[in-house]
């Protein structure tokens, strides 16, 4: 039986979720959850400038609002640096690795000499096999004992077999002269201390892979499946920069995007199921394999982002889509609904989800329902109360008295009404947008009259008609 599956996802916290990130996680997330195993989070935050309680709060948002759960406790790379330097001190006294007294600047002085004379700049040091009786009383940095012969084969799931010759390989350095682990060794020892099965990540990582074998083999321990993902490009097929537009995934929050439509792009964005573009999460964690991710460069395009959020607005529950809406209020810093506009925006939702492709564009369809008397008409609603449609709508409003307040005899109320002015009932549509409203482009009308109920629509057209 095979060991249960577990990804991680460890970004460095710089400040937000780029949206790179965001698609990493994903991908770890849906592999993960698709075959019942662990997605880990953790934290590497070993850079102690950068690293602070308000960017590790950013990473959370935008994983909290693209709905990624992780299982267990998140780790702190930071606070593992006494086990990762214990792994590099047990590789020294193994013989695995060696203690390297090369200062700096006699480091720097082989490799100018070695550009010089146009040959490697790969280092190699004279203590990897010096007697320790000549080992000096000086700072030293522990270096692995890379292979010198034979070649190293990453077996990756989407890259393939990428072969490095060991010849290409230095003695990394593990611990530097002042006892701190560096990020190669601290990533391997957290991945197999957390159980990591699989490594799903950029595909700027690639080259890391071999150099963290090393670390690997040297220990004993079980390599991980690789999966190393081509990057994310803008339009234009360069690599995605702030030129490109928004990089954090709590951007598109704000922005108003749908998370469900968000997942659905994200997963699109460098992996395929077929000619599938439109999916639920339980789909996308039933389909999703590293089969399917394709070795070139995802481009990212705002309008397919912006047409799967518009897909996913139409068909999710509205109570989960309200609970939403009030997410983005909040991320936007915008003025939250009060209790009676909840409500009137729940009775709205059904006329007003269909074609909004993000919640800005729902909540201005819907703003017929959110909005209080006085009416306040925008420009081009103004033009379409000239005094002759105040005069029609003055007549309308005594005859819709009486109606019964349901959609067939409505229409049947106001295209009787049409007929006895002989027009249409389209020439009246726009006064009455007008007025129920203030805007010349919402919902239908009988909608809008449904929602609003007969004394709120009444009023509103005899506001308009004075």
């Amino acid at each position: 039986m095979s060991a249960p599956v577990v990804t991680r996802f460890a970004p460095s916290p710089t400040g937000y979720l780029h949206i790179g990130g965001a698609r990493t996680a994903l991908f770890n997330w849906l592999y993960a959850r698709g075959r019942g195993g662990q997605f880990l989070l953790r934290i590497e935050d070993t850079d102690r400038a950068r690293s602070t309680p308000e960017a590790t709060e950013a990473i959370l948002k935008g994983l909290a609002w693209l709905g990624l759960d992780h299982d267990g406790e998140i780790v702190s790379q930071y606070e593992n640096a006494d086990r990762h330097a214990g792994v590099a001190r047990e590789l020294l006294s193994s013989g695995k690795a060696y203690k390297c007294f090369a200062t700096p600047e006699e480091i720097t002085a082989f490799r100018d000499a070695a550009r010089e004379k146009g040959e490697s700049t790969l280092y190699r040091s004279p203590w990897r096999d010096a007697d320790p009786s000549s080992h000096p009383d000086a700072p030293f940095v522990i270096r692995i004992r890379a292979p010198l012969t034979g070649e190293t084969v990453i077996r990756d799931e989407v890259q393939g077999d990428v072969r490095i010759s060991n010849d290409q390989l230095d003695d990394m350095i593990l611990l530097r002269s002042d006892g701190t682990p560096v990020y190669m060794l601290a990533v391997v020892v957290d991945d197999h201390d957390m159980g990591v099965t699989h490594v799903i990540r950029g595909d700027d990582h690639l080259n890391n892979a071999a150099r963290q074998m090393m670390i690997y083999d040297a220990m004993g321990w079980d390599v991980p499946v690789w999966a190393h993902i081509p990057l994310i490009h803008g339009p234009d097929g360069k690599k995605l920069s702030k030129r490109h537009g928004a990089l954090g995934a709590q951007e598109y929050q704000v922005m108003g995007y749908s998370a469900a439509g968000m997942r659905n792009y994200l997963a699109r964005l460098g992996w395929s199921h077929g000619d599938d573009e439109f999916f639920t999460d339980g789909q996308a964690r039933e389909w999703f394999d590293l089969s399917g991710i394709g070795k070139s460069p995802a481009r990212f395009d705002l309008k397919k982002l912006e047409n799967l959020s518009g897909q996913h607005i139409a068909v999710t529950d509205d109570a989960a889509l309200q609970r939403e809406i009030t997410g983005f209020l909040a991320a936007a810093e915008a003025p939250a609904l009060s209790p009676a506009q909840q409500d009137m925006l729940g009775r709205a939702m059904y006329c007003v989800k269909e074609r909004a492709k993000t919640f800005p564009e729902l909540l201005e369809k819907a703003h017929f329902a959110l909005t209080s008397r006085p009416i306040e008409p925008d420009e081009k609603a103004t033009k379409n109360l000239d005094p002759v449609s105040r005069g029609i709508l003055g007549e309308l409003t005594p005859q819709l008295q009486n109606a019964s307040w349901d959609r067939e005899n409505l229409e049947a109320a106001l295209n009787s009404f049409a007929e006895s002015k002989d027009t249409k009932f389209g020439k009246l549509a726009g006064p009455l947008r007008a007025a129920l409203a203030g805007r010349a482009v919402t919902p239908s009308v009988f909608d809008m009259m449904l929602v609003l109920g007969r004394d709120e629509s009444l009023a509103r057209l005899s506001d308009a008609a004075e």
